[in-house]
């Protein structure tokens, strides 16, 4: 039995002391940038982590072995919310908290033997980093990447903060169950949208390399359509209502004869207007200002509700005048918060119109039509004017040829990407580096890093920022005069949007640039590994910043990321582990009572790496007896050159240990290259390591052995680095050739059918002939050929003898 503890001690010391962790300067040679999707510092490692740096510290060590130049760079994700939670909760300094748990995640992710490099380590609440991220930021504000707007948020009036959707619970904030409200306020926005086309038109160049959930999910997101965009008068007994005017898109203007009336968002300007007259009763608008007050996820999720405005619209053909309600499923950001309801060709106007009586009007004929159903095919268009026997897709196309004709329409491309809020009302954030000036208006912070002031108390209540007297009043970069600092901070995914490019650049630097010309050099990122939950956010983001980088000349490749493997979930009876379910498994209690190379090898071998692994102790003692089997046999066998093995010349057992080595080895380019299955590869391994049991060649073994510890070098170094110092002073730590000698058997297995049924197997020597072949197949079959008349005999060289009988 080995010792893990004394192995994997001393050879992550060696590794420190040959800076095997560390990229080479050498840019002639070709290199390879491994990264997998940093952590947030939550304080300990769980076995979701060791599972996403277990494959790419693999895919690291085996491209070093191969002579690439080789980047594998750990961050942390260090800014957020859980840092203040903790604050309030323990009584410490976020700073404090979040740092100690950096230090202590560093200890147990090394501990595993990652080879991440030690010179590019970054936490992303380091105040030089929030000093180039300003900078970035500044830059994207000057060229009108980044603006400020008013919009809706969920608003907590107890807690006086923001709240991000996903913290608002049954409209209740999620940590002092206060009624969260919306409320209109100033925010920081990134354009985005600016980038849509080309962020759908470069998903092309990520076909085959990103998985293909993760394209067809950005492309939903980014949402491209193309459809027709026109204006209506509103008509009222109001005056001031009476004229106004509103737009809608839509991409079915082929079902625009059976309009029947229009919803509009309950943030709407002109549902606003309706708020301040007396057309609607106190009741429906106590209903409007209910929705108003809701989340628009809430909204998506609640049963749809609508109220008459009082007021109508009128049709851009027909002139026909048509109600006007405000319903709760549309969505004030999402094209112009209105729409034309169509129940008759729309499931949800169909809907709306059923629960409040409004007219249906089918204007489209299809095969699929049925009586009170929306029928939402294109089909042939009836009840439409000249437009009456046109197919929808030309029907589309003339009726928005005769809007831009009458000139009260036209074409356009819509997409659903909205941009990009970024303002949070927090302390533990980057500061926003603006500065409001009541004579020069908003200025950028000229001397960076907008530092976060540590004297704060944090309470929960609001942002300390905004209370904080001498970060709040400051002077303008500008003019001099007194102004005030703005106390939002960023978003946490403008953190992770551009940290694989700052990894890229050399740490000598970090104290005087953003991103550095080795940044050309590395970028992008050949294999980035993570969750298949970022597969919009934040892979969508930091698509985003690379090709904003780019414009503002930091970078010149167009995306991030050349590959993506998604990987699984760790699951624990049934379920993801999580602290509160109380399903977790500790890794420093693996590493205690096996080793770091067990958890390796369990957690690669358990399942394909894009597949929840179901997590089993007995498994993971199976791989700690696997190492203690390896490690034994090892040690038991005597090392002889192995360069001329005269393959022809070697017994069964010896060819067949040959064969298994050789297939382990053709597996690990696929599996390193291509497929990421290393449970198939460590399984080849295992079947290498079980034929060798029976060779008794030394030089077979010696062979076997060493390319066996290479192939298993990635998965479990501290073992096969001892085992390879020991048997082969690591000069096998290397590439292999096939040899196609090991692949030619000297038999050949063959099946038996009679009359085409499948009855016997029979190996035969490689060179035999077809009579030989024939005669043996015909004695192995001799009780179903007794008493019986052969018609016709046929032999499938390499595969099967037919014998026909009667």
């Amino acid at each position: 039995m080995y010792n893990a503890k004394e192995v994997e001690k001393k050879w992550q010391e060696i590794w420190d002391k040959e800076n095997y962790y560390e990229p080479s300067n050498d840019f002639s040679k070709e290199k390879k940038y491994i990264l997998s999707m940093f952590p947030y510092p939550s304080g300990k490692i769980h076995m979701g982590h060791v599972r996403n740096y277990a494959i790419g510290d693999a895919l690291a060590r085996r491209f070093r072995t191969m002579g690439y130049n080789v980047l594998h760079p750990l961050g942390f994700d260090s800014f957020g919310m859980p840092a203040e939670n903790a604050a309030i909760k323990y009584g410490l300094h976020p700073k404090k908290w979040t740092y100690e748990n950096i230090d202590y995640m560093k200890k147990e992710l090394y501990s595993l033997g990652f080879s991440f490099s030690k010179t590019r380590l970054l936490a992303t609440s380091d105040e030089i980093y929030t000093k180039f991220e300003q900078e970035i930021f500044a830059k994207m504000y000057e060229a009108g990447l980044i603006y400020t707007k008013k919009a809706n948020v969920n608003w907590c009036d107890n807690d006086k903060t923001v709240l991000a959707n996903e913290q608002v619970e049954d409209g209740k904030c999620w940590r002092c169950g206060h009624e969260v409200e919306q409320k209109s306020m100033n925010g920081y926005y990134v354009r985005i949208t600016k980038y849509a086309e080309e962020l759908l038109k470069d998903l092309k160049y990520l076909e085959d390399k990103w998985p293909n959930q993760v394209l067809t999910m950005q492309e939903n997101w980014i949402g491209k359509s193309d459809g027709l965009e026109f204006e209506l008068d509103v008509s009222s007994s109001n005056k001031d209502l009476d004229g106004l005017k509103f737009s809608v898109f839509t991409t079915r203007a082929d079902t625009i004869f059976g309009l029947s009336y229009f919803a509009l968002a309950p943030e709407h300007e002109i549902t606003k207007k309706v708020l301040e007259t007396n057309l609607i009763s106190e009741n429906d608008k106590d209903k409007i200002k209910a929705m108003q007050n809701m989340s628009a996820k809430n909204r998506a999720q609640s049963e749809k509700e609508g109220v008459f405005l009082g007021i109508y619209a009128i049709h851009p053909i027909t002139k026909e005048k048509l109600p006007v309600w405000v319903a709760n499923f549309v969505l004030a950001d999402y094209g112009s918060g209105a729409v034309m309801a169509v129940p008759a060709h729309d499931e949800r106007d169909f809907e709306f119109a059923k629960k409040y009586n409004l007219n249906i009007k089918y204007v489209i004929n299809g095969e699929n039509k049925k009586d009170n159903e929306p029928f939402t095919e294109y089909g042939i268009l009836f009840d439409s004017a000249e437009f009456s026997g046109l197919d929808s897709a030309s029907a589309r196309i003339a009726i928005a040829k005769e809007f831009e004709n009458r000139k009260i329409g036209k074409s356009i491309i819509n997409y659903k990407l909205r941009d990009w809020g970024i303002s949070r009302q927090r302390y533990w954030g980057a500061p926003i580096p603006i500065v409001k000036c009541d004579t020069c208006g908003s200025v950028v912070e000229n001397n960076l890093p907008v530092a976060l002031p540590e004297d704060v108390v944090i309470d929960g209540e609001g942002n300390p920022l905004e209370k904080h007297p001498t970060f709040k009043q400051c002077k303008c970069p500008k003019c001099g005069k007194d102004a005030i600092r703005e106390s939002d901070t960023m978003d946490t995914f403008f953190q992770s949007s551009w940290y694989f490019a700052r990894f890229a650049s050399n740490p000598s630097n970090w104290n005087t640039k953003a991103i550095d010309d080795e940044a050309k050099y590395w970028m992008n990122v050949d294999q980035y590994i993570g969750g298949i939950e970022h597969a919009i956010l934040h892979l969508l983001y930091a698509r985003f910043f690379q090709k904003a980088l780019r414009d503002l000349g930091y970078l010149n490749v167009d995306e991030p990321f050349e590959r993506l493997l998604t990987q699984g979930m760790v699951l624990k009876d049934g379920a993801k582990m999580s602290k509160s379910k109380g399903n977790t498994v500790d890794p420093d209690d693996i590493i205690k009572n096996y080793g770091a190379d067990t958890a390796r090898l369990f957690i690669l071998f358990a399942a394909p790496p894009q597949k929840e692994l179901e997590w089993n102790d007995s498994a993971v003692e199976g791989a700690y007896r696997f190492l203690n089997r390896l490690y034994d046999k090892a040690l038991g066998i005597n090392v002889v050159d192995f360069s001329n093995i005269n393959h022809a010349n070697l017994s069964k057992d010896d060819k067949l240990a040959r064969l298994k080595v050789y297939e382990a080895l053709k597996k690990a380019d696929d599996v390193f290259n291509k497929t990421y299955a290393f449970n198939t590869l460590i399984a080849a391994c295992m079947e290498g390591l079980n034929a060798l049991n029976n060779a008794s060649s030394d030089e077979v073994l010696s062979e076997g052995f060493a390319i066996i510890l290479s192939i298993l070098d990635p998965i479990i170094p501290h073992l096969a680095s001892e085992l390879s110092e020991k048997l082969f002073n690591r000069t096998n730590i290397k590439t292999y050739e096939l040899k196609e000698e090991v692949f030619v058997s000297d038999t050949i297995k063959l099946g038996i059918s009679i009359n085409g049924k499948n009855r016997a197997e029979i190996e035969v020597d490689a060179n035999a002939n077809q009579d030989e072949i024939i005669k043996i197949a015909k004695d192995k079959a001799a009780k179903w050929l007794e008493d019986k008349i052969i018609v016709k005999e046929i032999y499938i060289p390499n595969k099967l003898v037919n014998i026909v009988i009667k």
